[in-house]
């Protein structure tokens, strides 16, 4: 009898201690071993599977800052033995919310609501129980939990929540954020996420809407209705759902900063401006002159062109009444529409005019650029838009010497937009020319459709309101801003400005702008870059501002060779900030590439290896790639988060980045030969004292059982709980100024809960199975 307990005691454990590495799938499982029968259990136990998650869509209706969340998930279940347990939801961070409602394959079922102090108490249960400290993340939420009845083999349960928070409006920005993190707990990828905001305003326009963490599409339906929306497949979230979105009638203006007051290793602060136009910008129209440019040359023949002509039919179409117009027509010879530019109102004769062309001949792109740079007399904003999908073939050849050309020919006022078809184009020449011309570069690969891209773009640019923008920040001394120069704004569109700032203070902000040809000045008194800020929306500020930096240096480097500093810069930066490219993938394929000493040798190295290797093509797949990439990474609107294939090695917590080296989550910014680790044991009494202390910290300590993460210039190192270490002196407590408030609405009601919940729309499942089987060997004992 002893033995057999023993043995039972044994398996149990065995497998809750196995859970950590194996059992994570938007939840954790603890799934139930199949009924024992007599005369006992049988030692093979299957294994710890997880729950597959077919999709996980959220629609959010948001009506005079009431936002409504409708969450809507399906589990599936595997394995060859059913499943039951315990759904937890976290409460959104900084989140006031009420009217919970939970359906479980659409009937009503009952739930609780827990405060962040009863939710950590059941968190801290489950860290000790499982010695998995995943849960410390969601240890400052409260939580809506609810018992899910067994889902069978092969089986699914569709889980529905809907929750209303009111949203705080912050000088006419307003935020709103969705718990889509749930990276740690889903070793599977989710096959379909969806995220759907409908926004309303029924007495402010709205001005902008804007995320920071998620690249999303925008709609505006009238000043008072935006509808944002996300999708993705295949993939593991692994950051919180952010968004902005800004309301008022005058021009928008939005400071966000992050400085962790705690990372003594990089003390300066990260700021982002949000620039938005008046609603009623558009009926003030600035008038603007469009230059069309146009290869066609042989290699355009065919269904690429008969696009580009749809696309240039679409512009014309859509000119503003005040606007000026031409075409050039470029192939062996260069041919234009008319000598000078010509109203709006003769866009129907021009589009006749293009329908008659063919494409056919050569390439002479040095030509078709200076008669478009000597149509421009400067009397408005001029845009050329420059489309081809060849080399240089006809006339001047030299990419340099057409770059030198065209600046010599080119007013200041002109901005140059370069597309690019296919992999058969001199993305040296576009991308010089573009950024020394106040415009952008776009790639159309092969089975893109050229007209929706081109069209698509056009919408944008359409109705210029302020050109030639400038910023002065006072006496704030402000560095690394991105993106420079700044580009010229737009009805219905917004500028997204990121940068860093050294020292702490108030100041006023005046942006400059020429609106027909009158500078106009807007300033914005009282602007607060505060000592510390490390507001949890805020934090993918220093990644964006890093994603962008490292972008504008590749470009450098790409098209004007390499240098020590840029590349030093480089290194530093993707390391620091987890930005894991082709061209920045040191994180992945150096041992330990942390400190300064090591990050210096990486750095020669690759100048070393760049410095002496022949020049790469500037055409082709692999260079047109290497520039659209480049391109989008300069030009971010959201941080670039970690591929799926280095997860296991590369995570980001916060504004951290963490490394896996042997087994251990280090910070990015520990360096090994300068710095000494104050060890703690894992599940100690200080282990969960700093966790509750620090936050930073708490977020941290759930990436493993060991690891190293720093902390006002201290760095604390988990280790094994049987390892021994000193009392730890610990730090004063952080209270955030604003938290979680539940207000328990119709839709809740208190039940029993278990003793191991678990968070982030997550499933955690008891062993219930295993206790059936320790009582029924207990009662098939001879001896009982």
């Amino acid at each position: 009898m002893k033995h057999r307990l023993l043995a039972l005691s044994v398996l149990l454990i065995f497998a809750i201690t196995l859970l950590p590495s194996s059992a994570r799938a938007d939840g954790i499982i603890i799934p139930d071993p199949p009924i024992c029968l007599p005369p006992g259990c049988s030692p093979d136990l299957p294994p710890l599977e997880q729950l597959a998650i077919r999709y996980h869509h959220v629609t959010v209706t948001i009506q005079d800052q009431v936002a409504v969340t409708h969450v809507d998930q399906v589990f599936y279940n595997p394995n060859d033995w059913q499943i039951e347990g315990t759904y937890i939801f976290p409460i959104p961070q900084d989140a006031v919310v009420s009217n919970f409602i939970l359906w479980i394959d659409g009937k009503p079922v009952e739930g609780q609501v827990l405060d962040a102090t009863q939710a950590r108490q059941k968190y801290e249960e489950i860290i000790n129980s499982l010695r998995d400290p995943a849960l410390l993340e969601y240890a400052d939420r409260g939580a809506v939990q609810a018992r899910i009845f067994p889902i069978p083999p092969q089986g699914e349960r569709r889980i529905e929540l809907e929750y209303t928070q009111v949203l705080r409006a912050d000088n006419g920005l307003v935020k709103y954020s969705y718990p889509l993190n749930t990276e740690k707990f889903s070793v599977w990828p989710l096959e379909n996420v969806t995220i759907n905001v409908d926004i309303r305003s029924s007495n402010e326009s709205i001005r902008a809407v804007y995320s920071p963490t998620h690249n999303i599409d925008t709609e505006i339906l009238d000043t008072g209705h935006v509808i944002a929306g996300y999708e993705a497949s295949n993939l593991t979230p692994n950051a919180d759902f952010t968004l902005f979105y800004s309301i008022g009638e005058s021009e928008a203006f939005h400071l966000l900063t992050y400085r962790d007051a705690s990372d003594l290793t990089d003390p300066d602060g990260f700021f982002m401006l949000l620039l938005a136009p008046r609603p009623d910008a558009a009926a003030e129209r600035m008038a603007k002159d469009i230059i069309l440019v146009l290869d066609h040359s042989g290699s355009m023949e065919g269904e690429k062109f008969q696009q580009a002509q749809d696309a240039l039919k679409y512009i014309l179409g859509h000119l503003n009444p005040e606007d000026r117009f031409n075409i050039v027509n470029f192939s062996t010879s260069v041919e234009t529409y008319a000598r000078n530019l010509r109203p709006a109102q003769e866009a129907t004769d021009a589009v006749e005019w293009i329908s008659r062309q063919s494409a056919i001949g050569s390439t002479d792109i040095n030509r078709a650029l200076l008669e478009a740079a000597a149509m421009s007399d400067g009397e408005h904003p001029t845009y050329v838009i420059f489309l081809t999908d060849g080399l240089p073939t006809k006339g001047e050849t030299d990419s340099q010497k057409i770059i030198d050309n065209f600046a010599r020919s080119a007013p200041e006022e002109l901005r140059l937009f370069a597309f690019g078809v296919g992999y058969d184009v001199d993305t040296f020449l576009l991308d010089s020319l573009t950024q020394e011309h106040h415009g952008t570069s776009t790639y159309v690969l092969p089975g893109d459709r050229l007209d929706e891209i081109l069209s698509g773009f056009y919408a944008k640019i359409s109705t210029p309101v302020l050109t030639n923008l400038s910023l002065d920040f006072g006496n704030l001394n402000t560095y690394d801003i991105y993106p420079s120069p700044l580009p010229d704004l737009f009805a219905g569109s917004q500028i997204v400005v990121t940068g860093r700032y050294r020292h702490s203070g108030t100041t006023h902000i005046t942006l400059k702008g020429q609106v027909n040809g009158q500078t106009q000045t807007f300033k914005f008194s009282e602007q607060v870059f505060p000592e510390s800020s490390s507001d949890a929306f805020n934090s993918a500020l220093p990644r964006l501002w890093a994603t962008r930096k490292i972008g504008h240096l590749l470009n450098q480097i790409r098209l004007k060779g390499p240098n020590q500093e840029n590349i030093d810069q480089i290194v530093r930066l993707s390391i620091r900030y987890g930005i894991v490219t082709p061209y920045t993938s040191y994180l992945v394929t150096e041992d330990m590439p942390l400190g300064a000493a090591e990050q210096q040798r990486i750095a020669n190295d690759q100048y070393s290896t760049m410095a002496t290797a022949p020049a790469e093509p500037a055409y082709g797949a692999p260079a047109v790639d290497k520039a659209a990439e480049q391109g989008q990474m300069a030009g971010a609107d959201s941080a670039i988060a970690p591929s799926e294939n280095i997860a296991d090695v590369v995570k980001i917590v916060g504004a951290r980045t963490f490394v896996n080296s042997n087994g251990i989550w280090m910070d990015t910014s520990f360096d090994p030969e300068k710095m000494q680790t104050i060890r703690v044991s894992f599940l100690s009494d200080d282990y969960f004292a700093l966790s509750a202390a620090r936050p930073e910290l708490a977020a941290a300590f759930a990436l493993g059982s060991r690891v190293i993460v720093l902390s006002d210039g201290i760095a604390y190192e988990v280790v094994d709980s049987n390892e021994t270490s000193q009392p730890v002196q610990i730090p004063p407590t952080l209270t955030p100024k604003t938290g979680t408030s539940i207000i328990p609405g119709d839709g809740t009601t208190s039940t029993p809960t278990s003793n191991l919940p678990c968070a982030s729309g997550l499933l955690a499942f008891l062993p219930f199975g295993m206790l059936l089987c320790l009582r029924r060997s207990l009662l098939s004992s001879p001896n009982k």
